[in-house]
């Protein structure tokens, strides 16, 4: 009986996140589609255990040690035992924070490390860095370029954001819209009726995401306090390290009685039918899938240009408005002036519906397939055949 095409995933835990819950999503639809799909974890725990997939789960974390604290070291240190034992036809590297297990398999195994796929989870530009970090993480990019065979993008504008930041042929790099929802997931949402706001009704806004230093919620609070009416009322989903400053610094700022903040909620996207709009206010993103979510709810957006493919995501101003990163004064302006403009629901719904697992799964493996087949064709030193760190490639 011929041998099943295999992936191994690496993931940390359950803990709520969008790599981990599309990775987990795309899991299963390739298992559906006869795939041996393998996803190895650093550790049992995580708000979405009780949602997960049925998968085959590996768990690295032994004997009671708690690895939270240190979890991409241990993952570099167990991992390639399990890379060896499972023999995977790919590697499939789930976001950037996953890049640097990802380098080091590479260089622990050598050539017994199975080709490898990553997806491109964040902005490359990073401006959020300093002069001196940037130039870091330009040469940490260009190193993953060496490491890794094959780089997929969630929408059209990252592919020559990737192959000039880190200096590769666009051949190597494919376009795969983020599969942030299901099919059925679409059409509930885009069922959803949106009622019509009364003037001077006090406003809902709603967010989402991990709570921690890159989603700069620090920044939401105070443009809401800022440009929100005193009756209006802010949401925030999700979970993270951040909770108590966040929580401190609404109480500071006199906006804690108008903000809620009910931790991780599996279903949370079927309330924005009642939200006025829906908020981010990252520093940087890739194509984040609560912005897909919002969007098949027919939420107007108002967002931070924290990534490249953030204009086309939003149709050009048709779906939401953009303001500038870091900028509390433009997002609270934007968040007081939301009312003032017409925004296309039945187009928003449509856009959402282009970012489906069903679609993504199978693009996913054809990438995958591809990368596994041209394995035998690589130079001898185990590179792909287009490395190079002296000069930009040509972009096609």
């Amino acid at each position: 009986m011929a041998k099943s095409f295999r992936i191994l995933t690496f993931l940390h835990s359950f803990e709520p996140g969008g790599v981990e819950r599309v990775a987990l999503r795309l899991n299963a639809a390739w298992r559906a589609r006869g795939v041996d799909a393998q996803v190895v974890l650093g550790r049992p725990d995580g708000a979405m255990r009780e949602e997960a997939p049925p998968l085959d789960y590996h768990y690295l974390e032994r004997g009671g040690l708690r690895t939270r604290w240190f979890e991409t070291l241990w993952m570099i240190m167990r991992l390639p035992g399990v890379i060896r034992r499972q023999a995977p036809d790919i590697l499939f590297c789930a976001g950037n924070t996953y890049a640097v297990v990802a380098v080091a398999m590479r260089l622990l195994l050598g050539r017994r490390c199975p080709p490898i796929v990553a997806k491109i989870s964040n902005d490359l530009e990073r401006r959020d860095l300093g002069v001196i970090a940037r130039q870091a993480y330009y040469l940490w990019l260009r190193i993953q370029a060496r490491a890794i065979g094959h780089f997929v993008g969630m929408a059209a504008p990252m592919k020559s954001e990737i192959a000039i930041a880190m200096w590769i042929s666009e051949t190597r790099v494919a376009i795969i819209e983020d599969p942030a929802l299901t099919q059925m997931e679409h059409a509930r949402l885009a069922r959803s009726s949106r009622p019509e706001r009364r003037a001077g009704e006090s406003r809902h806004f709603v967010a989402a995401g991990r709570l921690v230093a890159q989603k700069n919620f620090a920044l939401l609070l105070r443009a809401f306090a800022s440009g929100a009416g005193s009756e209006d009322r802010l949401t925030i989903f999700g979970e993270g390290p951040e909770r108590r400053s966040l929580e401190r610094l609404a109480s500071r700022i006199g906006i804690a009685e108008r903000v809620n903040m009910p931790g991780h909620v599996r279903r949370w996207a079927e309330q924005l039918s009642v939200a006025d709009a829906f908020l981010v206010s990252s520093d940087y993103e890739g194509v984040p899938a609560v912005v897909i979510e919002a969007l098949a709810a027919g939420a107007p957006i108002i967002a931070t240009a924290c990534s490249v493919s953030m204009a086309d995501l939003l149709g050009a101003g048709r779906f939401g408005r953009l303001v500038p990163v870091g900028d509390v004064d433009a997002l609270a302006r934007a968040i007081a002036t939301i009312g003032d403009r017409g925004f296309c629901v039945a187009g928003a719904r449509a856009q959402a519906g282009r970012f489906t697992v069903e679609h993504a799964a199978d693009a996913y493996l054809a990438v995958m397939r591809e990368s596994a087949r041209l394995v035998s064709v690589e130079p001898a030193s185990g590179a792909p055949a287009d490395f190079s760190v002296g000069r930009r490639p040509v972009i096609e």
